[in-house]
């Protein structure tokens, strides 16, 4: 049997699971139902080599360390990782996934697309389901995979099912937007809608035919962006005024809602969206008064509630129906029952100068060779603490505003400046004068651990001048 291309959706941003999801860093790549990230374990599922190829991963141009760090975790060999200039929603993702696919594999070749941010269980009923997605596609049925709805779910849309087409797959009668809770409940009661859960099984063949038909815009900057896109490293960088001529449009609105090909496999398998905090709430095991916790968490007469810290302390007494996150600059606080109302409060934030910052970064902020910690910052000094991987190094580079002192915390470093290396060890320390150029190196075998002092008249990010970069930053 012909394997099946995983193409794996990585490029969104998971606002409503903020202070913990942010742009920087967004939830698929968050470790939120294990140790393991919703990427890694959306890796692990297509892990199989007997039924899937290596898989392709379309992303944001700023995730694409993050992807490769953490497949290269799961000791996973992707067959490309496709990097979006733009945004520009999922329809022209799809397709230049498929005809990047359809170049490396084949047209004829069967297309398992997943979102990454999803929390599936896998068992018999999901292989049974993945099997019937793929023989139905490889006659030229596009496939969308329904999730047996187990309550009036507003935060779904939905598709009802036809006549059935065959073993399992039926035809879609029609898709529906995500309903209030009255017409939810009258569809749970009619019977024949699914969940819409994002997951589908295509040939990139027939979907790019129709994407010609019904979405020719669509296709021909997929085509030009994969024609034209350039290999950066172990990347390839889609080309950027292509892609950007796409509309922004979802593949529902696209081509599903009008393609004669639809069918759609109903399933019951564990699924998830993870799409707010109560969803995570939900899929989680609890505690007996039904309370799930993550971090340094204490409890007293709590019921029904999410509490989650990934740094202060947190103490709630007597409260239901609760959430509260807390990250080491923020801290969200509301009704459980209300977490959908998160992407609102996110809203707010960005629309003011003095916080949108904090939907966009965390204090850590993670870069190819490690990252950073901001830890204290005032007027003219900041404080950072950094750590670099074994065997990384970072960016020749030099500043104009500031100075730096560095002092090793654990490890050992290599450090360069103005030509001259020094090896430094844990308790020592050196400054790096304004203007030098200099390098720091991780040679040991654990991971580098320093704290930087900076000081100087202005200390921003965009004040390093790259001048070599393993990375291809310069």
């Amino acid at each position: 049997m012909t394997k099946i291309v995983p193409v794996i959706l990585a490029g969104g941003q998971g606002t409503r699971l903020w202070p913990m999801s942010r742009a920087a860093r967004p939830k698929q790549f968050l470790p939120l139902t294990g140790p393991a990230s919703l990427f890694q374990k959306t890796l692990a599922r297509v892990a199989d080599n007997t039924i899937y190829t290596p898989a392709i991963v379309i992303t944001n141009s700023g995730y694409r360390f993050i992807v490769a760090e953490q497949a290269a975790e799961q000791g996973v060999a992707l067959a490309g990782i496709l990097l979006e200039p733009v945004v520009r929603n999922t329809a022209v993702a799809i397709a230049a996934a498929a005809a990047f696919a359809s170049d490396s594999f084949g047209a004829d070749a069967v297309l398992h697309v997943l979102p990454s941010d999803h929390d599936v269980a896998v068992d018999d009923g999901y292989w049974a389901a993945l099997h019937q997605a793929r023989d139905a596609a490889a006659t030229g049925q596009l496939v969308t995979f329904g999730i047996m709805p187990t309550h009036a779910e507003t935060g779904f849309g939905y598709i009802k099912a036809a006549a059935s087409v065959g073993a399992g797959v039926h035809a879609v009668e029609r898709f529906v937007e995500k309903p209030d809770a009255i017409t939810a409940g009258q569809m749970l009661a009619e019977g024949g809608y699914f969940w819409n859960s994002g997951m589908f099984m295509l040939a990139a063949g027939t979907f790019l035919h129709e994407c010609e038909t019904l979405a020719p815009q669509t296709l021909a900057a997929a085509r030009n962006a994969v024609a034209q896109a350039r290999s950066d490293l172990d990347f390839i960088r889609l080309d950027e005024a292509a892609f950007a001529t796409a509309p922004d449009i979802s593949v529902d609105y696209a081509i599903f809602e009008k393609t004669t090909r639809a069918a759609i496999v109903a399933v019951d398998f564990g699924w998830s969206d993870l799409g707010s905090w109560d969803a995570v709430w939900k899929n989680a095991s609890r505690d007996a008064a039904q309370n799930l916790t993550q971090g340094p968490v204490t409890l007293d007469q709590v019921r029904n509630s999410l509490i989650v810290s990934d740094h202060a302390h947190v103490a709630v007494h007597g409260l239901d129906d609760i959430a509260v996150i807390a990250t080491s600059d923020a801290v969200y606080v509301g009704r459980l029952s209300e977490a959908q109302k998160v992407g609102g409060m996110v809203k707010t934030l960005r629309a003011n100068k003095d916080t949108a910052g904090l939907t966009e970064i965390h204090r850590t902020a993670y870069r190819p060779w490690g990252g950073f910690t901001s830890v204290l910052s005032g007027e003219r000094f900041q404080v950072k603490r950094l750590f670099v991987k074994p065997g990384r190094k970072l960016s020749l580079q030099k500043h104009h505003h500031r100075a730096e002192h560095w002092i090793i915390v654990r490890g050992t470093a290599e450090v360069t400046i103005d030509g001259t290396v020094t090896a430094l060890s844990e308790n020592q320390s050196i400054y790096l004068p304004l203007g030098c150029i200099h390098r720091l190196a991780n040679p040991g075998k654990i991971d580098l651990e320093l704290i930087e002092v900076q000081t100087g008249s202005y200390l921003g990010e965009d004040d390093i001048i790259r001048i070599e970069d393993e990375f291809g930053r310069v």
